[in-house]
């Protein structure tokens, strides 16, 4: 009996070869519609190339053209379990916290700037939003932000 199995499963079925005969014929031809489809691709003009960027003026600079960023901070600033007050006039809030070359500072409403070393640049990227503006000076940022 499973001689007989295996002898039968050696040999192709009639469906299996009439499967391979008619595979054999269709192999080279092509339907209608896929010849209609690439007539009608070779016809479509190619799109023109356009470049991609945004326009000069909807640009924003990349960290590594800006001199700093700064940003308000009107609540207290509590580091290590402590306040943080200005050291000539004894403020502890209402702060603009200025980040340049991978130093913060803090600048009181009195104009008194101290820098604060257990701040990093990463706390402050946490911590601030996005741009609002770019300044030509530093003067120009400091209205903006009504300091």
């Amino acid at each position: 009996m499973f001689y007989r199995i295996r002898r039968r499963a050696a040999k192709p079925s009639n469906t299996v070869r009439r499967f391979i005969e008619r595979s054999a014929r269709l192999e080279g031809q092509v339907p209608p519609e896929v010849e209609q489809v690439r007539a009608e691709l070779e016809r479509i003009e190619p799109a023109a190339v356009v470049d991609d960027f945004l326009p000069p003026e909807l640009r924003v600079p990349s960290h590594d053209q800006l001199d700093g960023r700064m940003m308000p901070w009107k609540w207290p600033l509590v580091l290590d379990g402590e306040m943080v007050a200005c050291a000539e006039c004894g403020a502890y809030r209402d702060w603009l916290i200025l980040s340049t070359r991978d130093q913060i500072w803090l600048r009181c409403r009195a104009g008194h700037q101290q820098q604060e070393t257990r701040l990093d640049t990463a706390w402050y990227n946490r911590n601030s939003g996005p741009a609002d503006a770019t300044h030509p000076t530093f003067e120009d940022c400091l209205r903006h932000l009504g300091h």
